[in-house]
């Protein structure tokens, strides 16, 4: 960590999850020689775990570090065909991307000002009205009968 990126006002404008979550987005971070800024990975349910939180606020940590401008999603979260489900990809802006010829990163926590965030990627559940075809009977689910046309 940073003293400089601390005593910015995005820093203290944090909450302490999300001052928490970052060391450990941070240690996801092969260094200089092997930079991998900007895929850099660390589902909710790892951040959930690692801090000893809910993924919820797991979530709303990874939030509010995009809304200050100390990450950005480079790749979204995707399920793919087989299954397999991959977590998004961060860049942290405090540090250099490797195709960059810029000595250093973008740091846009720098031009965070209170009220104006940073637009925040949210993911939708996949199945937000739960219309799957099932009905939930206390811990039974029950197909519902199809529809005649």
């Amino acid at each position: 960590m940073v003293r400089t990126m601390m005593e910015e006002p995005a820093w203290r404008a944090l909450s302490t999850t999300a001052q928490a979550l970052y060391p450990w987005l941070k240690l996801e971070w092969r260094g200089k020689d092997y930079n991998n800024n900007g895929k850099i990975r660390l589902s909710t349910r790892q951040a959930a775990e690692r801090l000893g939180v809910t993924q919820q606020t797991a979530r709303l940590a990874f939030h509010d570090l995009q809304a200050k401008g100390f990450v950005i999603v480079t790749e979204h979260a995707r399920l793919g065909v087989e299954g397999v489900a991959c977590s998004p990809a961060f860049e942290l802006t405090e540090l250099k991307m490797p195709a960059s010829e810029k000595q250093d990163g973008r740091k846009l926590y720098r031009d965070w000002r209170e009220g104006r965030d940073y637009p925040v990627h949210v993911t939708n559940a996949n199945n937000p009205q739960g219309r799957n075809g099932r009905k939930r009977v206390g811990n039974v689910v029950k197909l519902k009968p199809k529809e005649k046309p």
